[in-house]
């Protein structure tokens, strides 16, 4: 089971799904990210990068933010360590950007765009994040994605991903049942996990993308993180 990855549609990303039943999906989702603990590793590799100094404030670019919970995340975590952050997000759905907002208050300055990551090159991104977004994409468009965040980021980038795992893939649909999240989220969900990585996986990924220096790590439960930090 598992043994290669999944390469199915997830029916989120359908081009005629309705923009209610998007916000819907993607607010579910943010509750996954809550009840699994998704974004401390994040938080954690910007603790790192925070705590050298290196940079008054942080120019943060956050690809497919989706319900842009990772971004209002940071913007809390800056404020409590009086880390001045500017933060922007990239998500090629429109729907993203609606669903992001209605859930942002006007307190937290977050810039949601819609478009194409590659179209930010050369802006001076400190870090480069992404959140659940590597198994959506299609082997060539990863490796394009590393080799972007690779040369934009000028202190380090951050991959946050699901680990493809027998016991994450069986037991998500009984959560999602329980907890009663939507149905796309149920179905989703599971083939989520089936399209993500494994550990080995990550490595000839990374070659082809002639990076050097960045390492993966598993993230209790069920993560894989893939980190590059410049000294």
């Amino acid at each position: 089971m598992l043994e290669n990855r999944a390469i199915a549609e997830e029916l989120m990303d359908a081009d005629d799904l309705d923009a209610g039943t998007y916000a819907a999906v993607v607010h579910d989702l943010a509750r996954v990210n809550t009840l699994t603990l998704a974004r401390r590793p994040t938080l954690n590799f910007l603790d790192e990068i925070s705590r050298r100094g290196e940079a008054k404030t942080l120019r943060i670019l956050d690809v497919g933010f989706g319900d842009g919970d990772m971004l209002r995340a940071i913007a809390r975590w800056a404020a409590e360590r009086g880390q001045r952050v500017e933060l922007v997000g990239i998500d090629l759905n429109p729907r993203s950007a609606l669903a992001a907002r209605e859930t942002t208050p006007a307190t937290l300055q977050i810039d949601y765009r819609t478009g194409d990551y590659a179209d930010l090159a050369g802006q001076n991104w400190d870090v480069v994040l992404s959140s659940l977004v590597a198994h959506h994409m299609t082997h060539a468009q990863l490796v394009d994605f590393l080799r972007f965040m690779d040369s934009e980021s000028a202190l380090g980038w951050f991959v946050n991903d699901l680990h493809r795992h027998g016991f994450a893939y069986l037991g998500f649909p009984l959560l999602a049942t329980l907890m009663r999240w939507h149905r796309i989220v149920r179905h989703d969900g599971q083939l989520s996990i089936a399209r993500s990585y494994r550990p080995d996986e990550w490595v000839p990924l990374l070659a082809e993308a002639d990076i050097e220096g960045a390492f993966v790590s598993r993230m209790f439960p069920f993560r894989l993180c893939v980190t590059k930090t410049r000294r």
